[in-house]
């Protein structure tokens, strides 16, 4: 029987959102439902809010979750009822040229489950992200359920669902840093400060952290830079270069999404170094460089989808490294709130000290 749950929606662009009744169908064919037992609030949550993703309102909010399968519909064979799971919105189909060529990480032909989740009135809901997860339950496809040790914390784990694999995905996977190079992260938010730690994870010498205030950067440091710059009063791509022998950065990793940004990130790496472009930019956002100098100056520039994370891969690995102290994912969590204080959270994210709001159930 479908199941009657307090959820928030964003009922329209910039409206504030509302905790409503939702109606959660039992899942059909490769679908799961799912006991959410905490979820964080992203900024991508805040730009589906506003509409910058798309206008398919009502939007059921939140996808950075973690909670207990309830439920599976048939044919589902990879987690079964109790199962502890983080909520992914890579999953991967196995049929895709992509997988086909062994690349699953960037399937192309990702889904989500067919049925919608409604209000009582009838009105379907779209989940952010396909998996609307600021309810006390949610219907998923089955594979985008991850299964993980579940003796760790669901506040903990639910934030590897977004912005923490987005940010260590994008040193790790995306930019490749390896023992010893030089990495410099522009942006230190939730994103950023997570490739800090992917930075650090993978060996990295020098990690230099920019951003434009003072307690972001002292945050970073706390998650592993060795050197910051506040690009407020200094010029990024000068203090960079001259933190990296006049050279610029191995690895810059940009996780703001502004054009001005990004163009410091490919001033400040080096000759045939690797920009990684892991902050969402707003469609209506333009790029200008001169041809030559990407051209001239080598190496690559990169996007950063969701870290190039492979859930069933990176999920459990990141989680067994936090169970062992090698990175502290609890560090990431800066409050747990309830539903109801979701419009207040989205309020925080601009006051520059939160890195993460968890909502717990």
């Amino acid at each position: 029987m479908p199941q009657q749950v307090r959820g928030v929606i964003a009922p329209g662009k910039n409206q504030p959102v509302r905790v409503e009744t939702i109606v959660v169908p039992d899942p059909g064919p490769g679908e799961a439902v799912v006991k959410i037992q905490a979820c964080g609030v992203c900024h991508t949550d805040l730009h589906y809010k506003q509409g910058g993703i798309n206008d398919d309102f009502p939007f059921l909010l939140g996808h950075e979750a973690a909670g207990v399968v309830e439920s599976v519909g048939a044919g589902v064979t990879d987690v079964a009822p109790g199962d502890f799971v983080i909520l992914n919105w890579r999953a991967v189909c196995g049929q895709c040229r992509s997988c086909l060529r062994g690349r699953p990480q960037y399937c192309f032909n990702t889904h989500n489950a067919k049925q919608k989740m409604t209000l009582t009135d009838g009105t379907e809901l779209s989940p952010a992200l396909g998996i609307g997860a600021f309810a006390e339950k949610t219907l998923v496809a089955a594979g985008q359920c991850t299964k993980v040790d579940p003796s760790v914390s669901p506040a903990v784990a639910g934030l590897l669902g977004c912005g923490v694999m987005a940010g260590i995905g994008a040193a790790i996977n995306t930019g490749n840093v390896g023992r010893g190079d030089s990495v410099a992260v522009i942006g230190c938010g939730g994103v950023g400060d997570a490739a800090i730690v992917g930075a650090r994870l993978a060996g990295a010498a020098r990690i230099i952290a920019v951003d434009i205030d003072d307690r972001k950067l002292a945050t970073a440091k706390t998650m592993g830079a060795t050197h910051t710059v506040n690009s407020r009063t200094d010029d990024a791509v000068e203090a960079i270069r001259a933190l990296t022998g006049g050279n610029g950065a191995d690895v810059v990793i940009e996780a703001v999404g502004r054009p001005e940004t990004y163009k410091q990130a490919f001033y400040a790496r080096d000759l045939a170094g690797t920009v990684v472009l892991v902050g969402v930019p707003t469609p209506d956002m333009k790029l200008e460089l001169p041809l030559i100098d990407v051209f001239g100056r080598g190496g690559a520039l990169k996007s950063s989808w969701y870290g190039d994370c492979l859930p069933s891969r990176d999920f459990p690995m990141l989680i067994d490294l936090h169970q062992q102290g090698r990175i502290d994912l609890a560090a990431f969590v800066t409050e747990t709130i309830g539903l109801d204080d979701i419009e207040k959270a989205f309020e925080r994210m601009h006051e520059g000290d939160v890195l993460r709001s968890v909502v717990a159930f």
